[in-house]
């Protein structure tokens, strides 16, 4: 398919008016794939920001960048209105420095961020300290995943004292956890827990009972993924299906709203959710075990298949 003019003219306005932009699948706080997230993580050694385009939009933008480009792969970096390259040529020019030349930085030191750590999580982190007296290490990827480890000192990492025990945080990880707090919980389930407040979304699991709650109370509309061959076998009378109608129903929803998916088992309905996330809905959530989970145990009446 050709490269319209319109979307020709919009690839270059995007790469003219900002200096450093990643074409990528997802979102720089939710990349979609590992080479976007690899490049993502990246950049976010080097710089506080940077614009990011998620190809994912649209057919029309996913193959239009790589005709723009001449470059067959995605993610795809420019830098001052520049093709620079794909995830191994980044990673490349990142070993060899020559990325911080292009980028004129050689990597930027974030500001210290603000951690709270928790009286019952300070205590957990003095009884399991390494007696060698290694450091206390936090951890945050671009999938915001979390590392807590005692070991020795890394080169780069930042110094982040808390109100308990000092924390050492590259410099990515130190820019994703400003506000974040630490909590420890005991108990079935326990260990430690963390919020933080520059997580973007995550599909959230739901169990049925609580599921069938939200629904009753009118907080949460429910989709069904599946094919209409499995629907004619069981259904949730609540559940709108996937189709036309049900997807012009979905995106006619503010972002912020409260939307489950279900299928047989919960994986497609959680790539479903997953999607979903990546188009600004904030408030997701998986129907944990699918329909045969609400069959054991809402409503037996629904045929198990």
């Amino acid at each position: 398919m050709a490269l319209s003019e319109s979307l020709r003219n919009e690839l270059q306005s995007l790469v003219t008016n900002n200096r450093v932009v990643l074409f990528m699948k997802g979102t720089r706080g939710a990349p979609q794939c590992g080479f976007s997230a690899q490049v993502v993580q990246i950049l976010d050694e080097l710089l506080p920001s940077y614009e990011t385009v998620d190809v994912l939009r649209s057919p029309e933008l996913r193959d239009g960048i790589k005709e723009f480009s001449e470059w067959p792969t995605i993610p795809q970096l420019f830098i001052d209105g520049q093709f620079v390259g794909g995830c191994d040529i980044v990673r490349s020019l990142n070993a060899s420095k020559e990325l911080h030349q292009l980028l004129g930085t050689s990597g930027s030191v974030p500001p210290t961020p603000k951690v709270k750590v928790s009286a019952a999580a300070a205590n957990a982190f003095q009884a399991a300290a390494d007696p060698s007296g290694d450091q206390l290490h936090l951890k945050i990827d671009a999938q915001f995943q979390y590392d807590l480890f005692f070991g020795p000192s890394e080169a780069g990492e930042i110094e982040v004292p808390t109100n308990g025990p000092t924390l050492w945080m590259d410099p990515a990880s130190a820019r994703r956890a400003d506000g974040l707090s630490i909590d420890f919980v005991t108990g079935d389930g326990g260990g430690f827990k963390i919020e933080n407040p520059n997580e973007p979304p995550k599909v959230k699991q739901i169990a049925a009972p609580e599921l069938k709650a939200m629904l009753e109370r009118g907080e949460i509309t429910l989709f069904d993924v599946r094919p209409s061959s499995e629907r004619d076998i069981a259904s949730i009378a609540a559940a709108h299906a996937l189709d036309a109608q049900g997807q012009a129903l979905l995106f006619s929803l503010d972002r912020g709203a409260a939307v489950a998916f279900h299928c047989h088992h919960g994986v497609r309905s959680q790539d479903a959710a997953s999607q979903l996330i990546g188009e600004g809905f904030r408030n997701v959530y998986n129907l944990k075990g699918g329909i045969d989970a609400w069959s054991n145990l809402v409503d037996p009446s629904v045929p198990r298949y």
